[in-house]
Formats: structure tokens, C-alpha cells, sequence
């Protein structure tokens, strides 16, 4: 080793000792710094692999190097030269043999790089039969590194799909092919494992991973083989049950796994797999005693045998089990053989369990078990409707019963925990996560049960917990609560019709103490039955007392305020006409909130919904009877905000942004829910001159022009065309002040009002003179990609605007002098890293495409040829280098679907533009097949194909591309899309 490379391997291990031990944060930063920046070098290979054979270095210079060669191999080993393959494939084989009993981090890194090697390698260069004839003979002649050699026969299949590993797409499949095609070499290497005992935990672990590539196996075949009865036969031992369970999973996943013959055709191996499963019941169902009694205290009593009282990952695993063959033959279950009765009485005892962990393992297969019993297209082999209706009846029978011990099973996991007050944000959220967990599995059973049966079962609890609320007894407010709880959760599956329970429950609700969490929950089950009580015919002698316990919410606490507010919103919304008598009523709760007195705890944001639910009623109200209410739900907006307006000419700096925005954003709720043009038109007419004078004070502030802009916005769609003569008045301002302050939301306003107005002919005049000044000045922001990363929002609102443009108004925007320009400056911030602004211009391009191939807008294609063609071979190259990397993976979709319709419009002229711009890519990059391919991909395009093939040949090419830094690094340095200048195309 050079000189050189002997201070490298010193200063790294300095590094590594001070990113762990080092007591200065700045000197860890520094250090993680220099390690980062060496795993890019050359010199790492061999620094790596020389600390790693050194005998004295220390744990954490093993595993940094160990990383640091396996991400190496995954990425960077097309750096390597020719001929390095075998003396790096021997170095990480002797390396697996030092570490063969230690360090298992380091054992696993080495083991992941050499199957990163495999993948890189093809198979012939290890020899006959690829890597795992190279392992076979390895193990054989090796036998005191077995346990090495197994990791990496487990790792192998793990790593076959991995895309961590830069590999050609062609290569990744070719080596999935080869690990696939050498199954039963594996499987005879792990056969010839299993009669050492120490190692037979590891050989079904690696039979698992294994089973994830195995096809085409007769499943007659594997029933018998050595490897399943071995995995059965580890059920009965305690050191072996994991990885059993591991392995017994796998194998019931490979039976569902769709093949040709269906599950009839696994049918000998699911005979094998199910009864074993099933004889681990009893074993589960004493364990599940055992928990049960803990829980409730009684775990020293003679009647539990403590032998029964298992592991908790034992439990898992048998539960995991279950759940796992639940879930794979769901649709045998769901027949309602005695068989099948069986397993199910089984997950009802996970189901059961205590511990939320295990129990939750059987939700998913609860919903499937619905989805089946309930959905038509499980019934299509019956034939006849009356055959399938028939069938129907016949498995909900026998299913109900079922279905009724499950909402019992789950209903108690909403209630809140004694020391609930004392639970962590963290615990909280699961004890929220858990709630809405358990109100899926509800509405599944209500599926299955009807929404009447389920309701009638679940309200037995609430009456039971709140009948004693009222008769100053001891009671639990926690079991009214969670009952509650679950009957909201029902709502979408209880019909409108409902006449018995509902009325009940909701009687009820006024009893109820004034307990936060439970007059929470009262309220949001309030909202939850809104619509019933639109539509329920006694429903409106129900609503003053429903309005009475939402205005004692309103002054209990801040969450049972919130939800108050949430569910006037929805009664209002369901029972507007109902309402419209209650005006008076519903406008002296407002105020009230408006102006923060009578006790209410109501949020700014709670208070935006009630003007919401009050937008609703007078929504319901005659025209004349509406204009007057909305002047008079505008005042407590109007009035503070003419207030500040004033007090602001005076002394400008004292007033926040708050005291405007408030104001403002109860303006824009009433302008958005008030469904009465004439009437906001004339409203916002008035207001006008308000809100202008906010513009003029604040169009400095982004925050208020934010919100005004959003209220602006909400009035146009409102009111369309019945705005007259305001909106010319408001877009005038909008064009002075975006020159001044460049706000991108006057570019979102404006097209808002092209969306209304665009195509009206009365207003090309004053449109088109907004779409140059707004497009010419932005044109003067963005003039490098530099600008656009630095005004996201600006280029966002710029090309949305411009789309709309394209959509709504083209013949004032297509042929106007600012087209062209416009396109220029899309193709500058195309490679833009800002997910909407980047989306907004692909978008923009897509468009001008598109009208060019539409119907109506074949007028213009003369004139988009005139400004795409020059600029083609440029847009096309930024196109391909976006594609190859100048922009995020997750933009692919969209930057295909600019090219693809570029084809579809030019057609072969794009294939030769493409070929042009792909050809300046170098060979070291990517090779003549995947040029062509990527060439005949577009080909096809341009022929009027359109296939997701097609889009994977599009997409191959990225992949090849991106495939390491190093490759990207060549492809955008040789296509240049952020440095390009324009280059006419004849």
C-alpha cells in the first residue's frame, strides 16, 4: 500500500473514532463529513479491505469499513478495472471466513456486497452454474465456515430484486432468472445442512428466503420434502419455532401465490400445512387463559398453570401463524365449511387477545373475510341471481354469529385507559391509531351484519354506561364514551331510515355530564348522523336539544369546542332547510364566538366553521331573505377589518398580519359556502372597496395577500359572471401590484378569474391585456434556473395560470406576442427540483400539445409548430437528460408523458431529435442495445402505440442512467440540460 493510501487508512481511523467518541458536535459533524466524502473515492476499495483483514483494527472501523465495501460493490464497481472480479471475490470469501463467528454486523455487510457481486457478474464468470454451484463447492470443501456461508445463501434471494445495486435493468432480471433456475441447488445445500443441529435454525431461515423465488414446484413435491417436514417439525421445539413460523409462512404464501392451477392445485401442500398450523390451538388457547387472567389480576391463582404462560414472540409467531393462513384462504374460509369454521374459531381467539399487537394481526383478514362474504364478484360461478342471492343469505348466516362475537371482541379497545391523563404524545397517538383501527373492523362487521344489527348491539353498551349518569350513581364515564365511540363509528352503515335505536341514543345525549372527552365524542357522533337527521322524519324535534349540547361543548374544553363547531357544520349542511326558522338562534352563537364571550372555547378556526354551517342555512333561504342574512353574517368580518384599515393609515408597523388575515378568512368562508351568486356578487361589491384598501396597505405582506387572494378567489367562483363590474376593478389592482411585489398568489387569483371568464368574449379585452403584463413581468423573474429555484411559487403560479390560459382562452394566448417567450422560460425551469413548480411546467408543455391534437384547437397548430419546432432539439435533449436524472425519479411519470405526446403530435421527428441528443451520451454510460431500445420505444410512440411496455422501455433508460453517481455524472455532463442554449432545428 502507497505511502499515500497508509495516511488515508490512518485519517480514517481517526475519523471513525471521533465521529464516535469525539466529545465536540462540531468535531463529529467534521468527521462524518470526511467518512462521507471517502466512500465516494477510489481509495476506499482498498482501505476498506486492508482495515478489514487487519487483525487489529477496532469493532467500529470493521463495521464503517464493512459498510463502506458493501455500498462500494452495490454501487461503484463499474470503476473497478478489468480483471478485478476474482481477487475481490476471493478478498470478501476470506473475509466471510475471518468473521465467521463475529461480528454479525460485519458478517451481514460482507455478505450483502458478495451478492451485490453476483448480481453485477454474470454467472458463467463464476464458473459453472453461477454463484451457487461457486457456494456449493465453497461449503463442501469449507465445512468450518458453514455458518458464513449460510448467511449468504439466506441473503442471496433477499438481494435478487434489490435496486441499491447498479446493475442494468437486463442484468438485475438475467440474475433473477439464474437464482430462480437454481432453486433446487439451493434447496439440496440446505438439505445437506439440516442433520447438524446447530445449524438447522439458519437453514429454515434460508428456506424462507428462498420460497420468496421458488415457481413452478409441484406442490405435491414440496409436501414431501425434507425442508417442510423440518419446518413442521420445528414447531415443536422452542429454539426452532421463529424461524419455523418464518418458513411455514413462506410456504403458505407460495400456495397463494396464483398459479395457473389456482389453489386446487397447492391443495397437497395446504393439506400438510393447515392441520399442523391447527394442532398449535391448544397450545395458543392456554396461553390466551394464561393472558387473560394476568390481565385481570388473577395470574397467581392455582387455576393458571404457569407453564402455560408462554413467551411473548412464541405468541406472536403462533398468532402470526393464523393470521397469516386467515389471510391467504380467505375465500376457502369464506365457503363455511366445517374445516373452515375451524380456523375461524382460531383467529377469533387471536382476535381476543389481550395484548392489541396480536389481536390487530387478524384485522386485515376480518376485512377481507367482509369484502368476500359481501361483494357480488366473489359469487360469479353461482350463475343466476337467484343462485347467488341464495348463497349470499346462506353464508351470512352462517357468518353472523361470528360477526356479532367480533364487534363484542373489539368494541372494549376504544376505551379510554384509567391513566389516560398520563399517557406520552407517542402513546396517545397509538390509543388514537388503535381507535380508528377498531372503527374499520365495526364497519366491516356492520357490512356483514347490517348497520341496524350492529348499532343494536353496540348501543346496549351506551345505555347500560349512560343510564346511570343521570341518577347520581357511581358510573364510568370511560364506558359510555368508548360505546359512543363505536356507535359513531357505524355511521355510514346505518341507514336513514333507522327509527328505534338512534332516537334513543340521541335522548340520550343531553344527559350526559359535562365530561370533556365524552362530550367530545357526543359531538362528533352528532355529526356522524347528520345526514339522519336531515332525512328522519322525527329527526327535527331533535334539534334543539342537539344544539343545546353543542353550545355546552362549545364551553367544556378545546377539543369538545372543535368538534362542537365540526358537527353544527355537518347539521347544518344536512338539515338547512330545517334550520333556515333558527337564523336568529344559530347567528347568536356566532357572535358570541366572534366576539370571544359568553364562555365559548372556540378557536379562530372553530369559529370559521360555524360561518361555514351558517353559509349553509342561509344557502337554503330565498334570495331576498338571504341577501339580508349574509349582510348581516358579513359584519363581524367587515367591521374589525374596516377598523384596522383606518387605525393602520395612522401607524402602519403596529398592526400583525393576524389582524387582518382573521377577518379575511371569514370573508372567504362565507363568499366560498354561500351558494347565492346575485347576492355574494352584490355583498362582495360593497365590501369591495375594504378588501382594495387591504391591497394597497399589505400587498408587501405574502401572509394577508395570501388569505385575500384566497377569499378574492372564492367570490369569483361564487359568483361568476353575476360579479360585473368588480372584477375588472380587482384584476386592475391585482396587474399594478404584482409589478411591485411580485406575490405569486395574484398570478393564482388571475387564473381563477381565466377559469370563469376565459372564454367569454365580453371580457377578451381587459384578459388579454392581464395575460401580458402578468407573463411579461414574470418572464423578467425567471431567467435561469437559478431564479426559478429561488421563486418556487412564482414559476408554480406562472405556468398553472398558463395552462389555464391554454385551456380556457387560447385564442388570446396562443397567438399572442408572449407565447413564445413563455415556452422559453418553461424550457429553463423544466429541470427545477420543486415537486409543484416542476409538475406546473411539464404540465404547461403537456397542454400545448394536446391542443394542437384537439378539435377545437387545430387553428393553432400552425402557429405551436412555429414556436416548438426551432426549439425542438433543445427541449427534446432536456427532456432525455430530465429522464436520465436531471430531475427526481418520482417526476418520470410526467416528463413520459410530455415526451410521449411530443411524439404523438411530430412523430418520427422526434426519434430523430432523440437520436441525435441520446447519441451524445457515451459508451461508458450506456451501450448501442440500449440506445436502440430506447429509440424503438419512441419509434412505436410515434406509430400511435401506447403501452405500459412501452412506458417500462422509457423508463429503462432513466434506470440505466441513474444507476450510480458516476453514470449520472456522465449523462448530465454530457446532455447539459441546466446549461443549454436554444438550437434551430430545420
Amino acid at each position: 500500500m502507497s505511502s499515500q493510501k497508509v495516511k488515508v487508512r490512518d485519517t480514517l481511523q481517526e475519523a471513525v473514532k471521533a465521529l464516535y467518541h469525539h466529545p465536540e458536535h462540531q468535531v463529529r459533524n467534521q468527521a462524518n463529513v470526511w467518512l462521507q466524502e471517502f466512500q465516494r473515492t477510489l481509495e476506499a476499495w482498498e482501505v476498506s479491505d486492508s482495515l478489514l483483514h487487519d487483525a487489529n483494527s477496532n469493532l467500529e472501523t470493521l463495521i464503517f469499513c464493512s459498510q463502506t465495501l458493501k455500498t462500494k460493490v452495490q454501487r461503484d464497481f463499474e470503476e473497478l478495472p478489468q480483471g478485478t472480479f476474482v481477487p475481490l471475490r476471493d478478498s470478501l470469501k476470506n473475509l466471510l471466513k475471518k468473521f465467521c463467528k463475529g461480528p454479525s454486523k460485519v458478517r451481514t455487510q460482507i455478505c450483502i456486497a458478495l451478492a451485490a457481486l453476483a448480481m453485477h457478474v454474470p454467472a458463467q464468470e463464476w464458473g459453472g452454474g453461477g454463484v451457487l454451484n461457486w457456494l456449493s463447492d465453497e461449503l463442501g470443501s469449507q465445512r468450518g465456515y458453514i455458518h458464513s456461508f449460510l448467511e449468504l445463501l439466506t441473503v442471496l434471494p433477499q438481494e435478487a430484486y434489490s435496486h441499491k445495486i447498479a446493475v442494468r435493468p437486463e442484468r438485475r432480471r438475467q440474475f433473477q432468472k439464474e437464482l430462480i433456475s437454481s432453486v433446487e441447488v439451493a434447496f439440496n445445500l440446505l438439505t445437506s445442512c439440516l442433520n447438524v443441529e446447530e445449524l438447522q435454525e439458519q437453514v429454515l431461515e434460508a428456506f424462507a428466503s428462498w420460497l420468496r423465488l421458488s415457481h413452478g414446484i409441484p406442490a405435491s413435491m414440496l409436501a414431501s420434502h425434507s425442508l417442510v417436514l423440518a419446518a413442521i417439525s420445528g414447531l415443536s421445539s422452542e429454539q426452532l419455532f421463529e424461524s419455523a413460523v418464518n418458513a411455514i409462512c413462506e410456504l403458505i404464501h407460495y400456495t397463494a401465490s396464483g398459479s395457473p392451477g389456482g389453489l386446487a392445485e397447492q391443495m397437497p401442500l395446504v393439506q400438510v400445512l393447515v392441520p399442523q398450523i391447527m394442532g398449535l390451538r391448544n397450545r395458543f388457547s392456554a396461553s390466551l387463559k394464561a393472558a387473560l387472567m394476568e390481565k385481570q389480576g388473577k395470574g397467581g391463582e392455582s387455576g393458571v398453570d404457569q407453564a402455560y404462560i408462554e413467551d411473548e414472540e412464541i405468541v406472536k409467531a403462533m398468532a402470526r401463524l393464523f393470521a397469516e393462513m386467515g389471510d391467504c384462504y380467505v375465500e376457502l374460509i369464506a365457503s363455511g365449511s366445517n374445516e373452515s369454521m375451524l380456523i375461524i374459531e382460531a383467529l377469533v381467539e387471536v382476535t381476543s387477545h389481550p395484548e392489541y399487537d396480536i389481536a390487530a394481526m387478524t384485522f386485515n383478514f376480518w376485512h377481507s373475510l367482509q369484502t368476500v362474504l359481501t361483494k357480488r364478484e366473489y359469487y360469479a360461478s353461482f350463475g343466476n341471481d337467484a343462485a347467488i342471492e341464495a348463497e349470499k343469505e346462506r353464508r351470512r348466516t352462517i357468518f353472523r354469529p361470528i360477526f356479532e362475537l367480533l364487534v363484542s371482541l373489539v368494541s372494549f379497545r376504544v376505551m379510554y385507559p384509567l391513566d389516560y391523563e398520563e399517557l406520552s404524545r407517542e402513546d396517545l397517538a397509538d390509543f388514537k391509531r388503535t381507535r380508528y383501527a377498531v372503527g374499520d373492523i365495526l364497519l366491516d362487521a356492520s357490512s356483514v351484519l347490517s348497520g341496524e344489527m350492529a348499532l343494536k348491539i353496540i348501543s346496549n353498551n351506551f345505555f347500560q354506561a349512560a343510564s346511570t349518569a343521570g341518577n347520581g350513581e357511581s358510573w364510568d364515564w370511560r364506558s359510555a364514551e368508548a360505546a359512543l365511540y363505536c356507535i359513531r363509528a357505524i355511521a355510514r352503515a346505518v341507514p336513514t331510515s333507522e327509527g328505534t335505536v338512534l332516537p334513543q341514543v340521541i335522548g340520550f345525549l343531553v344527559k350526559l355530564p359535562l365530561q370533556p372527552q365524552l362530550l367530545q365524542t357526543a359531538c362528533l357522533t352528532i355529526g356522524a348522523y347528520s345526514k339522519w337527521l336531515g332525512s328522519a322524519p322525527a329527526a327535527s324535534s331533535f334539534l334543539p336539544t342537539i344544539i343545546e349540547v353543542l353550545t355546552r361543548a362549545m364551553s367544556t374544553s378545546e377539543d369538545s369546542s372543535t368538534a362542537a363547531a365540526m358537527a353544527l357544520r355537518h347539521v347544518c349542511d344536512a338539515c338547512r332547510d330545517k334550520l333556515a326558522g333558527s337564523l336568529d338562534g344559530l347567528f347568536l352563537i356566532y357572535h358570541k364566538a366572534a366576539s370571544r364571550e359568553g364562555g365559548y372555547k372556540l378557536s379562530i378556526e372553530d369559529a370559521l366553521q360555524l360561518i361555514e354551517a351558517l353559509s349553509m342555512v342561509i344557502t337554503a333561504l330565498p334570495p331576498e331573505h338571504a341577501k339580508k342574512a349574509l349582510e348581516a353574517l358579513c359584519i363581524p368580518a367587515v367591521t374589525p377589518l374596516q377598523q384596522v384599515i383606518a387605525q393602520a393609515t395612522r401607524s402602519p408597523q403596529q398592526f400583525s398580519a393576524n389582524q387582518y388575515t382573521v377577518p379575511i378568512d371569514r370573508l372567504s368562508n362565507i363568499f366560498r359556502y354561500v351558494n347565492h351568486p346575485e347576492a355574494v356578487a352584490d355583498a362582495f361589491q360593497t365590501i369591495w372597496p375594504t378588501l382594495k384598501a387591504v391591497f394597497d396597505q399589505r400587498a408587501w405582506d405574502v401572509a394577508t395577500m395570501e388569505r385575500l387572494c384566497r377569499a378574492c378567489k372564492y367570490a369569483v367562483r361564487t359568483c361568476g359572471k353575476s360579479m360585473g363590474i368588480t372584477i375588472s376593478d380587482m384584476l386592475q389592482v391585482v396587474q399594478v401590484q404584482y409589478q411591485v411585489h411580485h406575490q405569486s398568489c395574484f398570478l393564482y387569483l388571475s387564473s381563477e378569474v381565466i377559469k370563469i371568464f376565459g372564454s367569454d368574449p365580453s371580457c377578451g379585452h381587459y384578459l388579454g391585456g392581464l395575460i401580458n403584463s402578468l407573463f411579461s413581468h414574470t418572464i423578467g423573474l425567471l431567467k435561469s434556473i437559478q431564479d426559478f429555484t429561488s421563486r418556487p411559487d412564482i414559476a408554480d403560479d406562472c405556468f398553472l395560470l398558463a395552462s389555464r390560459c391554454i385551456r380556457y382562452c387560447p385564442h388570446l394566448f396562443v397567438p399572442s406576442t408572449i407565447f413564445p417567450p413563455l415556452v422559453d422560460c418553461s424550457m429553463i425551469g423544466i429541470t427545477i427540483q420543486h415537486r409543484e413548480a416542476c409538475t406546473s411546467i411539464l404540465t404547461f408543455l403537456n397542454d400545448i400539445f394536446d391542443v394542437a391534437t384537439s378539435i377545437g384547437g387545430k387553428q393553432y397548430r400552425s402557429v405551436i409548430d412555429n414556436v416548438i419546432l426551432p426549439r425542438a432539439t433543445s427541449l427534446t435533449r432536456i427532456l432525455i437528460g430530465s429522464l436520465a436524472g436531471a430531475l427526481p425519479e418520482s417526476r418520470l411519470e410526467e416528463v413520459i408523458s410530455v415526451l410521449m405526446s411530443m411524439t404523438r403530435i411530430y412523430g418520427i421527428q422526434v426519434v430523430n431529435w432523440a437520436r441525435e441528443v441520446i447519441s451524445l451520451i457515451p459508451s461508458t454510460a450506456i451501450t448501442d442495445g440500449e440506445r436502440s431500445s430506447f429509440l424503438e420505444a419512441l419509434s412505436s410512440a410515434a406509430s400511435g402505440a401506447n403501452s405500459p411496455a412501452l412506458i417500462g422501455s422509457l423508463e429503462e433508460l432513466s434506470d440505466v442512467c441513474r444507476r450510480n453517481k458516476t453514470v449520472q455524472e456522465i449523462v448530465q455532463g454530457a446532455l447539459q440540460p441546466l446549461q443549454l442554449t436554444l438550437t434551430t432545428t430545420s
